[in-house]
């Protein structure tokens, strides 16, 4: 049994299947700074993300655009 959990994204699907429009380069600065799942390295020049952990990052922001900002400047 497939389990959703364990599915991994490659750098094409993180676009095409998670709709998440970076660059590669901007998905590494994005990881360096801890601010987009890690990756897993499953060989020589080949990447891939855990699909439920970009899923729960792409929540983040939703959840983080749906809170109210505390920002006076509004």
């Amino acid at each position: 049994m497939f389990q959703y959990e364990k599915r991994l994204v490659s750098k094409k699907e993180l676009k095409s299947v998670c709709g998440i429009p970076y660059t590669p380069q901007h998905i590494g600065r994005l990881e360096a700074a801890g601010k987009f799942p890690k990756r897993v390295n499953l060989g020589p020049g080949r990447v891939a993300w855990v699909l439920a952990e970009v899923d729960a990052w792409v929540s983040e922001r939703i959840a983080e655009r749906d809170t109210p900002s505390h920002d006076p400047s509004f």
